[in-house]
């Protein structure tokens, strides 16, 4: 019975250290671990998206789809002879040969990506 009392209690001591130790070790950016071979760190976040996304105060914004990229989608469908026969502010409609089908056309939302809506 002691056995299982001592047991049960070592097991309380290590869960309530790892809950105490978690939020702390949440918001490191680095962890290093020392060994007798050396040291080891290991690093996210920070670097590489602060290189990125504030180098110059620029960022990147995904441009909507042109009609050169909906041609291309299309080409890559299996539309044969694809060509743009109307675009507008919010659609890209395309036309060209299917195998099977003959004459058909597509239409294209302008967002990123070119999403096919008919």
């Amino acid at each position: 019975m002691f056995k299982f009392a001592k047991t049960a209690a070592l097991s309380a001591l290590i869960g309530l250290g790892a809950l105490a130790a978690a939020p702390a070790q949440a918001n490191a950016t680095s962890l290093q671990f020392h060994g007798n071979a050396g040291t080891v760190t290991v690093q996210w976040g920070g670097g590489y998206r602060g290189d990125r996304w504030h180098r110059g105060g620029h960022r990147h914004h995904r441009q909507a789809c042109t009609p050169g990229q909906a041609v291309h989608k299309a080409a890559r469908m299996g539309l044969r002879n694809p060509r743009v026969v109307n675009a507008n502010r919010n659609v890209i409609r395309v036309a060209g040969r299917a195998w099977r089908y003959g004459r058909t056309a597509i239409v294209f939302a302008r967002a990123p990506n070119c999403p096919v809506i008919r």
